[in-house]
């Protein structure tokens, strides 16, 4: 096989994919990513733009269709579809999110970006982050999921995460990749690029070292309730009192906490149909012990259709939290009535609820307030450092049953570690089957519960204050500088050819 055919290039970008898969959770082998997007970025050299967005099509298919196969967990085993409607879906759901690395491919073609010079290099990852970007955050209300800086919390470009955040730390990683692609298949300036190269990652390892934000105040003790209730039988009515009885009694057993949290929805019932005779008496107890809780349930609005997945904090200080980032086709139905009419047809019934107000005050416990996400809420890095400079640590509610014994919590918790590290504070991190844990400020996990196994994970954090560069200019000043640059880069390029 010659290396210049075709096929040899269409291979090459496929097993991409699978190596790009295995640099995430589970799997952690993080420089495979690295090698990755070299093959990739190697593979669109010197083709024509629809031979590059077939080649990022084939990388697309086969990432997304390993990494995110707990669709077909979701859809199938809990959803209640059959073999044949889940897995189509699943395979549309693939399909869908292949497009854009097949578009960062077909870009770069189009315009001709990517050759050896040394003053292009920047221009492929450019488009590959700002590719991420529209596919993490404007899109279905975004889907950040595999985006190529999660994979990075235990290298050196980790350092980069508390200045530059996830599309930084992105860019960085894949502008590695051209640079090491660049050393492989050229002589000229080599010196140089391997030079730059190694101050990418020597300046991470770095800034690794540095303390953005300082510990105030006592430690806290904290117990995190992981209650294991099957998905299959948690909203059950004939349940509700079993569900409700053990959480009360777990708490109950770790009162010498002062911060207690309950998984998402760890209350499978209205708020007006638990308050007075469990809600309120269980506040009552909270306060009398000197604990704060902090549970989950949905509320009724005041509109006949107006439901919100909420957080409410119980004891000394009484205040709610609603869910402003929804999940599409989980928690509402984008492109309606046709995705409607298409999930009513294959029998699936699925949440509807109305987002919460982006300026909510936040929720307070242990005597310092904190920044609430709910389940995939915590993917997203500009809603957590929103009012970062009043939260002394972060907390996330999830119901990962859904997924099963899928590789999905494995991935959730890494994503969810990387808002620890740039905002510089503890995540106390509730689930119903796991991952239940404990993460530094610094992206470690300082606890962790089995998972699929009713269990308190107890242990101390500290509360924290400062901010962290990242936290002051957010994802929007990274991804309008790229852009920017791409700009300049792409005018200059044509400009030299007049």
């Amino acid at each position: 096989m010659r290396l210049s055919s075709k096929i040899y290039w269409d291979l090459l970008a496929t097993l991409a994919g699978i190596l790009y898969t295995l640099a995430f959770a589970p799997f952690d082998y993080p420089y495979l990513a690295l090698i990755a997007l070299a093959l990739l970025f190697a593979s669109w050299q010197n083709a024509t733009p629809l031979q590059a967005l077939y080649r990022g099509y084939l990388f697309g298919l086969t990432a997304f269709g390993l990494g995110v196969s707990w669709v077909y967990v979701s859809i199938h085993d809990f959803g209640g579809a059959d073999v044949l409607s889940s897995g189509l879906l699943t395979v549309v759901f693939v399909a869908f999110w292949a497009m854009f690395p097949a578009l960062a491919a077909y870009l770069s073609a189009k315009i001709s970006l990517i050759n050896p010079r040394f003053s292009t290099l920047v221009i492929v990852p450019i488009v590959w982050v700002l590719i991420e970007y529209l596919r993490g955050y404007l899109i279905l209300n975004g889907f950040p999921w595999l985006q190529v800086a999660y994979s990075q919390l235990e290298t050196p470009l980790a350092g980069y995460i508390p200045v530059l955040g996830v599309y930084g730390a992105g860019f960085l990683l894949a502008l590695s990749a051209t640079l090491l692609l660049s050393i492989v298949q050229i002589k000229k300036h080599r010196g140089f690029i391997i030079a730059l190269l190694l101050s990418v990652w020597l300046t991470g390892a770095g800034l690794k070292t540095i303390n953005w934000t300082t510990a105030i105040g006592e430690p806290i003790r904290v117990s995190l309730i992981q209650g294991n209730v099957s998905q299959d039988q948690k909203w059950r009515p004939e349940n509700l009192l079993i569900t409700l009885n053990f959480y009360k009694t777990m708490t109950e057993a770790h009162w010498d906490s002062k911060v207690i949290v309950w998984p998402e929805t760890a209350i499978p019932a209205y708020l007006s149909e638990v308050q007075d005779w469990f809600i309120v008496p269980l506040s009552q107890a909270a306060q009398e012990h000197g604990s704060d809780l902090i549970v989950s349930l949905p509320l009724r609005g005041e509109g006949v259709h107006e439901r919100y997945n909420a957080v409410m904090t119980l004891g000394k200080d009484i205040a709610t939290y609603r869910k402003t980032h929804l999940l599409p086709f989980g928690e509402y139905l984008p492109w309606q009535p046709v995705s409607g009419f298409i999930l009513d047809s294959l029998g699936l019934v699925l949440g509807d609820f109305t987002p919460g107000a982006i300026d909510q005050a936040l929720l307070k416990a242990g005597d310092y307030a904190f920044i609430t996400s709910i389940c995939y809420e915590d993917v997203f890095g500009s809603a957590t450092v929103k009012n970062l400079t009043e939260a002394a640590y972060l907390v996330n509610v999830t119901n990962d049953g859904w997924f099963g014994y899928s590789i999905e919590p494995q991935q959730h918790l890494q994503m969810a570690r990387m808002r620890a590290l740039e905002t510089g504070r503890y995540l106390l991190r509730a689930t119903n089957t796991g991952v239940t844990a404990i993460v530094a400020p610094d992206g470690q996990v300082i606890k962790q519960a089995p998972p699929f196994l009713a269990t308190v994970l107890t242990g101390e954090i500290m509360p924290m204050a400062g901010i962290t560069p990242y936290a002051r200019i957010g994802d929007g000043m990274v991804v309008v500088l790229l852009a920017l640059w791409l700009c300049v880069l792409i005018y200059h390029r044509f400009a030299l050819k007049k």
